[in-house]
């Protein structure tokens, strides 16, 4: 595999983007070698699809389309930022029992942080922002062929 991987899809800011962005990931990771059935790929697709949620949620229809990137360093850590065009960053919001939403950071930064990685924001030269999780790339070897 190389020192450094990565790939995006840029998708319309609506609901049915969200397990196609999930959908993309799941696939690209499967490819660079994560098995589908792995704790970390269950991890990741849950991670995406709060971050696409939120994109596609919270802009307001400020942001048209949003991107998914994914990168890979040195099979060591795995990068994935979804950005879109709206200026306001992720709040965290006290999420009330009854509500059926305002859990989504709450989520990503629980998962992000159990799996030994970290959360960040960055703007974007437009005025948007990128939320970017950073998780450890943690492959399982396969076993050893039996020796005849």
């Amino acid at each position: 595999m190389a020192d450094h991987q990565e790939a995006s899809i840029t998708l319309p800011s609506e609901p049915a983007s969200v397990p196609t962005a999930r959908r993309y990931v799941a696939d690209l990771l499967t490819g660079w070698g994560l098995p589908e059935e792995a704790a970390t790929a269950d991890t990741v697709r849950l991670i995406v699809s709060e971050l696409v949620t939120n994109a596609v949620q919270h802009t307001f229809g400020r942001s048209p389309t949003f991107t998914v990137e994914v990168r890979l360093d040195r099979e060591e850590r795995l990068r994935i930022g979804v950005t879109d065009s709206h200026p306001r960053w992720p709040q965290r919001l006290p999420a009330a029992v009854q509500q059926d939403n305002g859990r989504g950071m709450v989520i990503i930064r629980s998962l992000t942080a159990e799996a030994g990685g970290r959360l960040s924001v960055t703007p974007t030269e437009e005025g948007g922002k990128t939320v970017w999780i950073a998780l450890p790339w943690a492959v399982p070897l396969s076993p050893a062929a039996p020796v005849p």
